[in-house]
């Protein structure tokens, strides 16, 4: 494989030719189980990552980062169809890069929680100086967990106070990292809507509460490798660590090429590793007919003359 072959692969997954733009859910829908993952919008510096906004405008030229988002209508479109596939839970969001949006795939994510999420999502989240939580933010999701799905600004009425936009924005964050809370809807009016995630998405959070961190690691860096086709294992352990330790990447990298379910393939000077293709069995051998003779077999009749007591055998 060479780089311009593996560059037309990752643009025909990640479907940036320009003939299958994704305009529908449904189209939506396979784009998001295909690759597995993806950001709404390019981020600066690049990562290694397909978008959905390049998704739905069907190429990658001139896309606007999330600073521009708003005065591009391509943007606009494609964010309220990114809504509609969080509101029918085929795919579901992310706070990994902070910038953008991070979309995961309803299927790989019971693997995602079983990697970031929390073991008790029920538990109200504890503050004091050694807890990951602010107090507000530990009062913000009792607000939201008793009246969720909740817009923000119905969310700072609740609370009460003088709260500021960015102390309440910054609480939100915390939990949502977490995956303590989720956005489920917007509106133009209200914003976005949030709802405990264990209430909006019960079956994936139970699911990925019972997963091993290596086995929902292992499973998210084959899906990525799929994703990408091919890629240097520092690349892969750079993606993966916005979510763990850089050296529980590797390990799971070095577990899945001992298992040989990855193989090292060279592209353009660079040892990268794949998904290694499945063996090809051999094709069975067509059933020999009982009715047509074999070619080149002698159609001779070499059963034994039957005989009977006193006469001669026939010819």
């Amino acid at each position: 494989m060479t780089e311009p072959q593996l560059q037309e692969l990752r643009q025909k997954k990640w479907r940036l030719t320009g003939g299958e733009p994704i305009r529908t859910v449904e189209d939506a829908r396979d784009f998001i189980e295909t690759v597995g993952f993806c950001t709404m919008y390019p981020l600066r510096p690049a990562v290694m990552l397909p978008t959905f906004l390049g998704a739905y405008v069907g190429n990658e030229v001139n896309l606007p980062t999330w600073q521009h988002a708003f005065a591009d209508h391509r943007a606009q479109e494609a964010t309220e169809l990114m809504v509609r596939l969080l509101r029918s839970r085929a795919a579901f969001e992310a706070n990994v890069f902070g910038e953008t949006p991070f979309l995961v795939a309803a299927s790989v994510y019971p693997f995602f929680y079983g990697l970031v999420g929390d073991r008790n999502p029920r538990q109200v989240p504890k503050s004091g100086p050694r807890s990951e939580y602010s107090p507000l933010a530990a009062h913000a999701f009792q607000a939201i967990q008793k009246d969720g799905p909740i817009s923000k600004p119905q969310l700072r009425d609740t609370l009460g106070g003088d709260l500021s936009e960015a102390a309440l924005d910054r609480a939100l964050n915390d939990l949502w990292s977490k995956l303590r809370i989720t956005r489920v809807d917007y509106t133009r009016e209200d914003g976005a809507f949030w709802d405990v995630l264990f209430r909006w998405a019960p079956d994936p959070v139970r699911e990925g509460m019972h997963l091993s961190v290596g086995v929902a690691l292992s499973a998210l860096v084959s899906k990525y490798i799929d994703c990408v086709v091919a890629a240097e294992q520092t690349e892969v352990e750079e993606f993966f660590s916005h979510l763990v330790a850089r050296s529980k990447a590797r390990e799971a990298i070095n577990a899945l090429l001992a298992a040989r379910e990855f193989s090292y393939v060279h592209i353009g000077g660079r040892a990268m590793i794949t998904i290694k293709p499945p063996k090809e069995e051999p094709a069975p051998r067509p059933a020999r007919s009982l009715d047509t003779p074999q070619r080149n077999r002698p159609l001779v009749d070499r059963r034994k003359p039957r005989t009977t007591p006193g006469t001669k055998p026939r010819p």
